[in-house]
This record gives structure tokens, sequence and C-alpha cells, in this order.
């Protein structure tokens, strides 16, 4: 089972996305295709001697960038990297794709090489959103800015699929969100697509607010791919400023410096739960592959993390799972 991994992809690739590969491999023992320019591979390789056995190197000269234009890119830059990656995987010469690069590029070279599964008018990508117990899993997260009410139902569908696949839950609780509990709340679409989900036979739980979401209130969450995409990027930014103010308050007088002595350990693994490179990726879902899409901003351990979450959702028959949803 040969992971892809799309090497030039990312703020910090490729020195990050090697080093996680590397680590992948030693740890996990997955066996992965590093694609990109063969000497950048090979000099990033050489850093970390003696290389561990399930590195491959495929050729390709080209990288799509943050501020191009995703589709036009994708199209005009057939040997990118993004695009030899998702033909190795169209191909069979691998079980999926992990990248870290331009979302819109992701998104746009999935659909050309690989096409959506039946049933799917647009994937979404779905994310993990910590709660009281497992996580709630809410998509879209970026995808589609701009929804049809068909979108988000067959979102709920995918989401429900991914939890049953993935941690084994059965019927899970799908909500929508929304500004209020109450049914008839909200704009027009979100309307639509409460009365559209009630029909499905979906376990639809109704609307959840934010305030919902980490309480637990529902196991997948759907939205819009605008709405989804400021939720967790305003979180992500939440978190990093929630945990800069407690070093703050640490360092500011000794008695809290030895409180957070005691406490050092609870706080790493506090932070360990919540950090995104824990979880490694997100799943772009309804395209006829496993893609995974990692931060722009990964590191090592969330390269690493990614290409794990790759395997396992290779293994679990997701996409035979999503196949077939209904249109409407």
């Amino acid at each position: 089972m040969i992971v892809a991994l799309d090497a030039l992809g990312g703020d910090r690739a490729p020195s990050e996305s090697i080093a996680g590969a590397v680590q992948a491999a030693r740890e996990f023992g997955i066996e992965i295709a590093l694609v990109g320019p063969r000497g950048l591979i090979e000099g990033e390789l050489a850093k970390h001697a003696p290389q561990p056995a399930g590195l491959h190197i495929v050729e390709a000269s080209q990288a799509i960038g943050m501020g191009e234009s995703p589709a036009q890119a994708v199209r005009q830059k057939r040997d990118a990297a993004i695009n030899v990656a998702m033909r190795l995987l169209k191909d069979r010469g691998a079980v999926a794709v992990v990248s870290a690069g331009n979302t819109g590029a992701v998104v746009a070279s999935a659909l050309l090489n690989l096409g959506r599964l039946p049933g799917i008018e647009r994937p979404a990508i779905g994310a993990m959103f910590p709660s009281t117990e497992r996580g709630v899993f809410i998509l879209d997260v970026g995808a589609n800015s701009v929804c049809k009410p068909s979108y988000m139902v067959q979102f709920g569908y995918m989401g429900s699929a991914y939890m049953e696949r993935m941690f084994g839950l059965q019927r899970p609780r799908i909500g929508l969100l929304n500004i209020g509990e109450e049914e008839g709340k909200g704009s027009d679409l979100a309307q639509e697509v409460y009365e559209k989900l009630k029909k499905t036979p979906l376990n639809f739980v109704g609307n959840v607010e934010g305030k919902d979401i980490t309480a637990g209130a529902a196991d997948v969450v759907v939205t819009d791919g605008f709405t989804g995409n400021v939720l967790v990027k305003a979180s992500e930014a939440l978190l990093e400023f929630a945990f800069a103010r407690v070093r703050r308050v640490v360092d500011s007088k000794i008695q809290y410096r030895l409180a957070g002595l005691v406490l050092r350990d609870a706080l790493r693994e506090m932070r360990r739960r919540l950090e995104y490179a824990e979880y490694g990726g997100v799943p772009l879902l309804g395209v006829n592959g496993v893609v995974i899409v990692t931060h722009g901003r990964a590191d090592a351990m969330a390269f690493k993390n990614a290409l794990r979450a790759a395997r396992e959702t290779a293994s679990s028959g997701l996409l035979s799972a999503i196949t077939g949803v209904p249109k409407k």
C-alpha cells in the first residue's frame, strides 16, 4: 500500500514533508512515493541517513504555488507534483495521496484526474473538531465557498459514511450548523437544507449552533465551505491565543511558574489532543480516490500523521460506502 506524497506542497516543503515521510516510514512502516524533483528530494533525504526502507522517488518537475489560480495551474502544469501524485493514484500505483499544497489546486487536480464518485455533485473537505468524546466531523471546511442545498445533503451522507467506517459509529447523528436550534432559523439555504435532510434516512438531529459543536450535540456537522473554513481557522487562532496567554501568565510570577512546572505534562497533553498536527490531515471526500489534505503550515509531525491517516482511510472501505449517495 504505497501512499503518494506531494513533496512540494506546503509552506515548509520539501524539508518538513520529507522529514515527515522518513518518520512515517520508520515508525509506521508506510511505503511512500515522494513526488517532486529527484535532485531536490535526494538532497533532503541525505539529511536523514540512514534512510528507512520503503521510500521511492517519482519525478515531477513543476509545483503549484499558493497564489496561483488553481484550475488554470492544474491544467497548464501537467507535470506538477500534485498532478503526478493523482495520476499515481488513478493508475493504482498508489492507494492514497497526501498534500499540504494549494487547497484549490488539490481539489481541482483530484476532480481532473480522479473524477467524482457516483451520486456526488461536489467533493467536500472534512475536519475533526474536538469535543467531549471522539470529536465531531465538520464538512465542508473549504472546498466549496458557495453551495447548493443538494451539495450539503450529500455532505451529510459522506460525513455519516466517514464516521461509520473510520470510527465504527453506527448511525452517526447529523447536525446542520445554524444560528439557532429551532426549525425555520437561518438563511434560505439553511432552511432548504434542513427540509431536505429531514426527508433522508440519515440520523438527522436538527440545527446545531457553534456552541453545541464542542458539547457533542452531533457526530457530523454539515455546513458550506465558506462558513466551515472560517470556523476552523478562527478556532485554530483562538487555540494559539489561549496557549500564548497561559504561557504569559505562567511566566509573570514565581508562584505561577512553580504551578506551571506541576501542570506542564497535563498542559502538553491537552495541547497535543487539540493540535491539528496530531490528526495530520483531513479527507477530501467525494472524489474517486483517497486524498488527504494537510495544513499549509504542516511540520514533520503533521506530515507523518497525514500519511498514517491516508493509509488508514485507504484500508477502511470508505469509498465503497460513499458510492451510491442519492443526488437529492
